[in-house]
């Protein structure tokens, strides 16, 4: 999530208490809904976990990887997108979301916990400049 205008070269950050109780940021994400593409799955997931309200840009990439839940091992494939913000606030309504912040893209990599994410965000350095400028309205 970018918005290239009020925090130009920032993205929004999710913080969330993990397993130890440490606070560990990352990019929101969450679940397709049945009906739901992953677009909108993406777009609605930002808008309950930070508040902004959000149009797809551009993929960025997919991240897949293996997590431990009730005793048995899951597989999650992960689908990225580059969001633009087009209104609303940062918001930490969600229960899972301890905070919220932009991040300017040179604290990313300090900032984000896991490698996968941060190869993302190196994409992000990339992909950002190349973008045609769009109003905040969109057109």
């Amino acid at each position: 999530m970018v918005d290239r205008y009020e925090h130009p070269s920032s993205v929004a950050l999710i913080g969330r208490i993990d397993r130890r109780g440490r606070l560990e940021w990352v990019l929101p994400k969450g679940h397709v809904e049945a009906g739901e593409t992953p677009e909108e799955a993406a777009v609605r997931e930002v808008s309950e976990e930070t508040g902004l309200l959000s149009r797809v840009v551009t993929p960025v990439g997919d991240i897949d990887y293996w997590f431990v839940a009730d005793n048995r091992r899951i597989h999650k494939t992960v689908h990225h997108f580059l969001l633009e913000a087009t209104g609303g606030s940062l918001s930490t309504d969600d229960v899972e979301v301890s905070e919220v912040a932009w991040v300017p893209l040179d604290e990313l990599a300090g900032r984000m916990r896991y490698a996968s994410e941060r190869r993302l965000a190196r994409r992000l350095r990339e992909l950002l400049p190349t973008l045609p400028a769009v109003r905040k309205d969109g057109s």
